[in-house]
């Protein structure tokens, strides 16, 4: 038997241990135990590895509904209104202790729960985080509701209830119900926010910490807001959105290690997308003259705070545009989806510190930056020994296959990036080596580099652009340079040759500019978030 079988025996084995505890509970409620005595009986018998307590009385609790002949999941229930809807509709408009007629039937999540004496308190919340209170009287719903209402109702349970609009004695709105019903019963029991809820719970278990804070809600809310505000910014501009093939035969458009899987229908290896670059090139080639594309890239390599290997990336070309065309496309639409999503381009990160997006952003070059910090002119002429020499004094590691391009950006990133704060403010980084940039055209005036800028921001890079290299043949000669250092040793530095891509750009793709920007890092660009806070559902290695 694999690994793999065996670790899928064993996952069937607890869950047909779990499954048969919540019978041995059903049948227990059903010969006419006590939730209590049901709960007792069944952790003896089933030991510690069983469910938890509070799970098992919640499991009871929902096979003592079943015997009574309630659904503790219906399927639908009189909703005519929200929780934010009615708190926009009558919060500061009623007195203390002030009562409607106003009949609403509304759901909510149970966060706060008191079910002694005669009168209940609820507190609902929506799934934005807006609460309402819910009272629950046994004189407006009759004793018998109420004792079910105690007996079966439990924090972290969606609970509907049907009742007028009042106020309470102490002015908080309210619905007094006439009548209740669970919604959904919630089998565990929520994390206490500041004992449980650590940030491997959250990155685990991101659900939870969207009920309970505040703070993964608005990320999520912010997410959506900003790739929103992207796309109706594109809209504007007259680009249309494509999607592109995420299972490829080749690789391409970034130097980055893939992903490999296999289809059976064809018994060929195929490469999950690391980039959608050369579809939408192609796509230029056939007429779709400003065409984006916001979707899922998968790159097999490392994972750190600005790095996950499933990622969100935006990737936009404009017909007989530039590098340049594509830094004020790239700086509006950052400086708008702050204002759409945050309501200014000043925005208040995670730790409180405010960062300014506006206004016009910072442009140096690679070699002229490169030379102001090491004293000294440095080239696209400079030798790769000399360049060696700088590197070993500097104490950076050299790779089993270097060249002049890869060299430069060594150095460069030894002096720029490694403290955050000597690219705090928004800066583009133009003009790159030829040898680190196949897809890239060279630049109009400088010889030995291309028309390529980085953006970065809070000292991390955010997204890149190119005046799109649309000769043929000179792409050809760059990949066939690329896939001989592949052989030599220089994986993930390296592309593969697209020869397909290449006949594209045999039909004459028109002059272009490219940009690609990873959504992920833009929120923390926005917020000052982790890469695993701005993604909902990061990838993590299981703890089964």
């Amino acid at each position: 038997m694999s690994e793999e079988d065996k670790a899928q025996l064993a996952t069937i084995r607890r869950a047909e241990k779990l499954l048969a505890q919540d019978e041995d509970l059903a049948r227990r409620i059903g010969d006419g135990e006590s939730i209590d005595q049901a709960v007792a009986e069944s952790t003896a018998a089933f030991g510690p590895e069983s469910h938890s307590e509070q799970t098992q009385v919640r499991v009871a609790k929902r096979a003592a509904m079943l015997k009574d002949g309630v659904n503790p999941y219906p399927v639908v229930l009189g909703v005519t209104i929200t929780i934010p809807e009615i708190r926009a509709k009558y919060d500061g408009r009623l007195a203390a202790g002030e009562e409607t007629q106003d009949v609403v039937g509304v759901a909510g999540r149970v966060m706060f729960l008191r079910n002694t004496g005669g009168l209940c308190f609820v507190q609902l919340q929506a799934g934005d985080g807006t609460n309402l209170q819910g009272m629950i009287s046994k004189k407006e719903i009759g004793k018998e509701s109420l004792d079910a209402f105690k007996k079966y109702v439990d924090l972290g349970d969606q609970l509907f209830l049907k009742g007028r609009i009042v106020s309470s004695k102490t002015g908080e709105l309210s619905v007094f119900a006439s009548e209740w019903r669970i919604a959904s019963k919630a089998l565990r029991p929520l994390p206490a926010l500041h004992e449980e809820l650590n940030d491997d719970l959250r990155t685990r278990r991101p659900y939870l910490a969207m009920i309970v804070d505040d703070k993964a809600r608005r990320m999520v809310r912010s997410r959506s807001a900003v790739i929103s505000s992207l796309r109706h910014n594109f809209e504007r501009r007259g680009y249309l959105e494509a999607e592109t093939p995420i299972l490829q035969t080749i690789h391409g458009g970034a130097a980055a290690r893939p992903f490999k899987t296999h289809i059976n229908a064809f018994d060929m290896n195929l490469y999950l997308r690391i980039a959608p670059e050369l579809f939408l090139k192609r796509l230029l080639v056939g007429g779709i003259d400003k065409v984006f594309e916001i979707n899922r890239n998968f790159r097999n390599e490392g994972v750190d705070r600005t790095h996950a290997p499933e990622f969100t990336a935006l990737e936009a070309y404009e017909a007989y545009g530039s590098y340049d065309t594509m830094a004020e496309l790239t700086k509006n639409l950052i400086q708008q989806a702050a204002i759409d999503a945050f309501g200014s381009t000043e925005v208040t990160l995670v730790d409180g510190e405010k960062y300014d997006l506006g206004g016009e952003w910072k442009q140096i070059t690679m070699y002229e930056s490169l030379s102001e910090r090491l004293g000294e002119e440095i080239t696209p002429d400079t030798a790769l020994e000399h360049l060696e020499t700088i590197a070993t004094k500097l104490g950076l590691d050299l790779d089993a296959v270097e060249n002049h391009g890869k060299l430069i950006e060594k150095l460069w990133d030894h002096f720029y990036t490694e403290d955050p704060h000597t690219l705090w403010e928004p800066t583009f980084v133009r003009d790159f080596p030829v040898e680190t940039s196949p897809l890239t055209k060279s630049h109009r005036s400088k010889k030995g580099v291309t028309e390529k800028w980085d953006l970065y921001v809070r000292g991390f890079e955010l997204g890149t652009a190119y005046s799109e290299l649309n000769d043929p043949v000179v792409q050809r000669e760059r990949l066939v340079q690329q896939a001989k250092q592949v052989l030599a040793g220089d994986i993930e530095d390296s592309m593969a040759i697209d020869e397909d891509f290449i006949e594209a750009l045999d039909q004459a793709m028109p002059p272009a500019g490219g940009m690609g920007m990873g959504m992920d890092r833009l929120l923390i660009a926005l917020t000052g978030a982790t890469i695993r806070d701005t993604i909902t559902f990061p990838l993590v290695k299981p703890i089964h």
